[in-house]
């Protein structure tokens, strides 16, 4: 089936500067050594860089009535009150607001996230914190009723 929503949480271009600079480094470290050395040592470096990005730009999608975040999966029917956060709300649910129970998917370079409360009796965990870039679209995607008291702004 056709996901409704899918959303791969890459890294900022801050990322992509620091796995760069990393092969770099690796690169200068050898030179010394000899300027092939240094060239090798630079580009096992960036291919190691790279593949730690990759991995960790976790997948959030929502297919075939289940919630998708890293390698976690919830059906939607035992989810509701979605929370589209912004920034400041993020904060809040990752603080103050933040029941140790929670099961949270993040990333630190994504400053949104969506907040569900989990409704199945046989689950402990009582909400999902799940980061993505587009909140509003998550939750529309889920198609789950939004929480009237949820202390979320409006995103651009």
């Amino acid at each position: 089936m056709t996901p409704r929503f899918t959303e791969r949480l890459w890294p900022g271009p801050v990322g992509w500067i620091v796995a760069l600079g990393l092969a770099a480094m690796f690169g200068i470290a050898f030179v010394p050594v000899s300027p092939v050395a240094g060239g090798v040592a630079a580009a096992v470096a960036l291919v190691a860089a790279v593949s730690m990005v990759l991995v960790a730009a976790t997948r959030v999608s929502v297919v075939d009535g289940e919630l998708h975040a890293g390698s976690a999966h919830i059906p939607v029917e035992f989810l509701a009150d979605a929370e589209a956060l912004d920034p400041t709300a993020t904060r809040a649910a990752l603080g103050t607001e933040l029941d140790a129970r929670t099961y949270l998917c993040l990333r630190g370079w994504v400053r949104t996230a969506v907040r569900v409360r989990v409704t199945d009796p046989a689950d402990p965990t009582p909400f999902w914190v799940v980061s993505t870039r587009r909140p509003h679209a998550l939750v529309e995607a889920l198609g789950l009723p939004v929480s009237p008291d949820a202390p979320h702004a409006e995103l651009p």
